[in-house]
């Protein structure tokens, strides 16, 4: 684990942006007129996707994928100038934010600046071109970690950008080498004291496979060895199936348990119902009461919340990487208020640093409980937005809906949920 990783990260909430779409503009300058309104939502970092230059060569789609990157050391002339990129950033921290911005290390587009002035920095085939190791990646050429020049190059990188940003979302962190991460962190420390590190973890089954394929593929427990905060697809699995009936709440509920013995006691994981690659949590969970009370487990979880551009609204569609395609940002589900209160409760110390226990109550409702000393929330979800009589361990009494400022009643260790989030939180 990375010593440093402050705890208190788990407080935290982290809005993610493709400044593509984001606005039909698709600028910086763009980002910048919505600042105030993120903020308010309850916003403690701004994860930017990608800010470089697409390459053209294999692009996929009309515009490409902003992971097929031609130029780490600039900034994609159609989101704006480096001084439009340093005017966001610098009104990021007016509103009191953080900034961090997309790291992709694994590879760049073929036409890179890299390819053509560096091409033995690269993986090559056979027979001597240039090629990646993971088939449907098509608009992408590996790079290899062999060459220590490499190494340089792309550390003296992050430096550059540390000195305006306050951190790194590492695209496929875990196939690139462990000891590059350390020396990387070890650097931008002397440049950006307290920076973020967030590591796009991998699926299990990914790992295995890169591994079959004689791939670098860190496990998570490696790869919290330089990072603060690893993605939550170590469990991503057990939450899809629970939505599409292929397994059990139970199933669910016992694989985020495991991580609280199985990893380092500071350990942060990336809490999200959505995010660039996957399904809108509104799309997989298209009924108002039953998103609601997911978004409530979202924010009671034991790390740091992240929401993805659209997702305050309900916004089903997921946008494209490879074309113009504006987030949808018309309120069909308005969670914008809910996320608030969230917020709120998620800023108490107790969620910094707690007992954590998460139990299936049948297969409609999670029952979750944070506790420090005497101090302790418990939260009740109807993850199918169903009523119900849901046992929690609390002492007979009455109590408030933190949520809802509603006066809720324990009776023979039970409380009444009427398809709405619940927390209940014992202030001693």
């Amino acid at each position: 684990m990375a010593r440093s990783t402050d705890k208190t990260l788990r407080n935290q909430v982290m809005y993610q942006i493709f400044v593509r779409n984001f606005s039909e503009e698709g600028t910086f300058s763009a980002v910048r007129e919505r600042l105030s309104e993120i903020k308010d939502l309850g916003v403690d970092i701004i994860w930017l996707m990608p800010i470089h230059p697409v390459g053209k060569v294999k692009r996929k789609g009309s515009l490409g994928s902003p992971y097929a990157i031609s130029d780490y050391r600039a900034v994609n002339p159609e989101f704006g100038t480096l001084d439009d990129f340093k005017a966001l950033v610098d009104d990021i921290h007016r509103h009191q934010m953080k900034c961090i911005i997309d790291v992709v290390y694994n590879h760049t587009s073929p036409d890179s600046v890299l390819s053509k002035e560096h091409p033995d920095w690269f993986y090559h085939k056979e027979d001597g071109s240039f090629g990646n190791r993971v088939g449907d990646w098509s608009d992408i050429i590996d790079l290899d970690y062999s060459n220590k020049e490499l190494w340089s190059y792309q550390i003296e990188t992050l430096k550059m950008w540390a000195e305006i940003v306050d951190g790194f979302r590492c695209d496929v962190a875990p196939l690139i080498p462990l000891e590059f991460w350390l020396k990387a962190r070890k650097e931008v420390e002397t440049v950006r004291k307290g920076a973020i590190w967030l590591s796009e973890s991998v699926e299990p089954e990914f790992i295995r496979y890169l591994r079959s394929q004689g791939m670098t593929a860190l496990s998570d427990s490696e790869i919290y060895n330089a990072f603060d905060i690893c993605y939550d697809y170590d469990i991503y699995r057990e939450f899809k199936d629970y939505l599409s009936s292929k397994g059990s709440l139970s199933r669910y509920a016992d694989a985020m348990m495991r991580q609280e013995y199985i990893y380092p006691d500071n350990f942060v994981k990336l809490r999200f119902l959505e995010n660039h690659d996957q399904t809108r949590a509104a799309f997989l969970i298209p009924d108002e009461r039953t998103l609601r009370n997911w978004t409530a487990f979202l924010y009671f979880q034991k790390g740091l919340t992240l929401i993805y551009a659209g997702q305050e609204y309900g916004a089903a569609h997921l946008p494209s990487l490879f074309d113009k395609d504006t987030v949808d940002f018309i309120k069909r589900i308005d969670l914008s208020a809910q996320m608030k209160r969230l917020y709120s409760m998620k800023k108490d110390p107790l969620f910094t640093d707690s007992v954590y226990n998460v139990r299936a109550a049948g297969e409609s409702f999670i029952v979750a409980s944070h506790q420090k000393g005497e101090r302790k929330a418990v939260g009740v979800f109807s993850l199918k937005g169903e009523s119900g009589l849901v046992e929690v361990d609390l002492p007979d009494g009455f109590y408030e809906n933190i949520l809802t400022g509603e006066e809720t009643e324990v009776f023979r260790c039970g409380v009444q949920s009427h398809g709405e989030p619940i927390v209940l939180l014992v202030k001693r």
